[in-house]
């Protein structure tokens, strides 16, 4: 089951602020996959690649702008957020997800998944999209007759209206971080976003390739519907393509009201006298632990340690 929330307008601050909680909680196994779907303020993103001389205003006419400026911990380089753009915060354990072979599903994977729900949302607006090799997004204006056909990346998909006018465009940026195969950050997908702010930028470091956005690519942008609804079609499609179900939540509180407690994970044969040894633990912080000698018998709080998963290495997916 994936769980989605339309969020609306949200400051980036607060975003951030609420993935923190839910990344806490999802690695917890204390709720489950949540698909986080909102907008933001106008604000510019630098991930941990990002390279300061990609914003091209000065700190001056961001201030003039109402821009804000957010250091973070996701992949790539410089991005764009504002109005009229759906983004999207994946909360997703990549060990509950698995691929059409039964493995497990490994971050790029995701993100390939992750491109593949936008493309179809784009199909349902009659927008030709797909991917380019080697540059993660969503893009529009390609040529299937030259798409990348390597194993490592799938060919651009198109609808049977046709190509747009020539030009590779992006329409939808993704970059995520994995932490304890927990992802969070994630995708913005241009709709009515005003484009001249990308100016500010080169977007994703990006400098020979547009951006676009979805009133763009449609013949007539005022049948769009609103970005709510447009949320929802998107929950849809990550359902489709992850082959789960999908639940809307109506507000933060539901979500929270199903937050289980925290599983107890004790040893499977748990030596003598260890029962007594974990109520002791359980009154004393871990960090009083004496580490002055060997003790004859593990502890039992290393002991629960050896009972846990592996943990997933943390792994960055550039934008």
């Amino acid at each position: 089951m994936i769980h989605y929330l339309y969020l609306g307008r949200v400051d980036y601050a607060e975003a951030l602020r609420l993935q923190e909680e839910l990344v806490v909680l999802r690695q917890q196994s204390r709720i489950g996959n949540v698909l986080l779907l909102l907008e933001h303020p106008p604000v510019l993103t630098l991930g941990r690649n990002a390279q300061r001389a990609n914003i091209l205003a000065s700190d001056e006419l961001l201030a003039q702008r109402g821009v804000t400026l957010h250091e973070i911990n996701r992949g790539g380089d410089v991005t764009y957020h504002g109005p009229g753009q759906l983004i999207g915060y994946p909360i997703f354990d990549l060990r509950s997800l698995h691929n059409a072979q039964g493995n497990r599903l490994g971050p790029v994977d995701f993100v390939r998944l992750m491109e593949e729900a936008l493309i179809g949302l784009c199909g349902e607006f009659g927008v030709p999209a797909g991917r380019i090799c080697g540059l993660t997004g969503v893009w529009c204006g390609l040529p299937s007759a030259t798409a990348d056909e390597s194993p490592t990346c799938e060919p651009a998909q198109s609808s049977s209206k046709g190509l747009p006018p020539a030009g590779e465009r992006k329409i939808a940026a993704i970059g995520i971080h994995v932490a304890r195969g927990v992802t969070s950050h994630g995708f913005a997908f241009n709709v009515t976003t005003n484009l001249d702010d990308f100016r500010l930028i080169n977007p994703c470091g990006i400098t020979d390739r547009p951006v676009t956005g979805l009133a763009k690519e449609v013949s007539d942008p005022a049948a769009l519907p609103t970005l709510e609804t447009l949320a929802h079609r998107a929950a849809r499609q990550f359902g489709k393509v992850f082959d789960e179900p999908v639940e809307m939540l109506k507000s933060l509180a539901a979500l929270r009201a199903q937050t289980r407690t925290a599983p107890a994970v004790k040893p499977e044969f748990p030596a003598p006298g260890a029962q007594d040894r974990e109520s002791a633990a359980q009154e004393s912080p871990a960090s009083e632990f004496s580490a002055q000698d060997t003790p004859l018998q593990v502890p039992p709080a290393i002991e629960r340690l050896r009972q846990l998963p592996r943990p997933v290495k943390d792994r960055l997916i550039p934008a």
